[in-house]
């Protein structure tokens, strides 16, 4: 990959996402203080089979793990902070990303897409649920952001 990619956002949106990428930030930062269920999903089990393996190498790699996350995150958070403040909210607004930013982006939503999922008892994106409540909103919103990321990293841009 090479060059830049424009994300459009609306003001509101990028506002909303900055909010939440920072409580995603915090929460990764206070990881070895905090026990968290979601923490867990973000870092999985590598040896399902074997808990003492696995228990080993986690205690070797979250703390590493977490801190690049809220590294990514950051690289988000800086886009969205170039942004410039207006009152309309519904105005579109761009974000320059370069190919290491845009690596940093699709793991950071899809890093949060996990926490939210955790939240809401998601286990596989396949189960019904009710189209019509408002909780799942921000959760198919980074799924639809996200994919249109990977389809832009996977054309070369």
């Amino acid at each position: 990959m090479s060059g830049h990619v424009v994300l459009t956002l609306t003001r509101i949106e990028a506002t909303h996402l900055a909010e939440l990428l920072g409580q995603f930030a915090e929460l990764v930062g206070s990881s070895p203080a905090i026990p968290d269920p979601a923490l867990e999903r973000l870092t999985p089990d590598v040896y399902p089979e074997d808990a003492e393996a696995s228990r080993e190498f986690r205690s070797l790699t979250r703390s590493d793990l977490l801190r690049r996350r809220a590294d990514d995150a950051r690289v988000v958070l800086d886009g969205l902070a170039a942004i410039e403040q207006d009152e309309d909210e519904l105005a579109p607004v761009e974000v320059s990303v370069d190919a290491v930013q845009l690596r940093a982006w699709m793991r950071t939503l899809a890093a949060v897409r996990l926490v939210i999922a955790d939240r809401l008892g998601i286990v596989d994106d396949d189960e019904d649920r009710d189209p019509d409540d408002p909780r799942y909103g921000v959760y198919d919103w980074l799924g639809y952001r996200l994919e249109l990321l990977v389809q832009t990293a996977e054309r070369g841009f």
